[in-house]
């Protein structure tokens, strides 16, 4: 345990972050096998809306820094091209 003051507060701010960013990666993961599922069950048009959502969620945890940029490109592209391979 912390004694220096603005250590306690470090400890507690890095609790919080830990938090919002825990949020963040699983909602994006969450978004991902979504359009996963949706692709597999063949409906196109909510592919596409769950496709966006999923891009959505992947840039806002690639801008925080959870996930590096060229791991984001990539499931973007995968996602995308699984959408569009759609009959």
């Amino acid at each position: 345990m912390p004694n220096i003051r603005s250590a306690k507060k470090r400890v507690r701010s890095n609790a919080r972050k830990a938090d919002v960013n825990t949020l963040v990666r699983s909602s994006m993961r969450t978004a991902i096998k979504n359009v996963e599922k949706t692709v597999v069950s063949g409906n196109k048009d909510e592919a596409a809306n769950k496709l966006n959502i999923a891009l959505q969620r992947i840039d806002k945890a690639c801008t925080s820094g959870l996930v590096h940029k060229n791991k984001a490109a990539r499931l973007k592209s995968r996602l995308t091209k699984a959408v569009n391979s759609m009959n």
